[in-house]
């Protein structure tokens, strides 16, 4: 396995996704890529930066938030992500994330669309701070 990046895995009915990196904040970029390379399989070009903050009581619904977070991105920007940054994880009484999203505007004439995601779920969601790995499943 590479030092960073996400794979789909086998699922039923929804999309089942892996994101792993070196540190703890890759794998979360990772999982936040592999959200954009859903909706919108292939974009280029870094106009327009967005940050982003999440948090949560654990690392699950950290997870969680900033997955939904950069689905509100998209959503009401209309901003593909093409590059998605941690700078931060911390814990003090909760779970906070700093970060943020490069991309570019959406444009229906432009991109090819994926597939449209409802919300990130709990559903076999998974977070490995030995490996560095996170597992989610995206409501469809």
């Amino acid at each position: 396995m590479s030092t960073a990046g996400f794979r789909q895995l086998r699922h039923t009915a929804d999309i089942y996704l892996e994101a792993y990196g070196q540190t703890l904040e890759q794998a979360f970029e990772q999982a936040g890529l592999a959200l954009f390379r859903t909706l919108i399989p292939e974009a280029e070009g870094a106009e327009k930066t967005v940050r982003v903050e999440a948090s949560g009581a654990d690392l699950h619904e950290l997870l969680y938030d900033w997955l939904e977070k950069l689905l509100h991105v998209f959503e009401l920007s209309q901003l593909v992500g093409t590059e998605v940054r941690v700078f931060k994880i911390s814990r003090n009484s909760v779970y906070t994330l700093e970060g943020e999203v490069v991309g570019v505007q959406y444009s229906r004439e432009k991109h090819r669309t994926g597939t449209a995601v409802k919300s990130p779920t709990y559903a076999l969601m998974e977070v490995d701070t030995e490996k560095n790995i996170v597992r989610f499943v995206l409501d469809i």
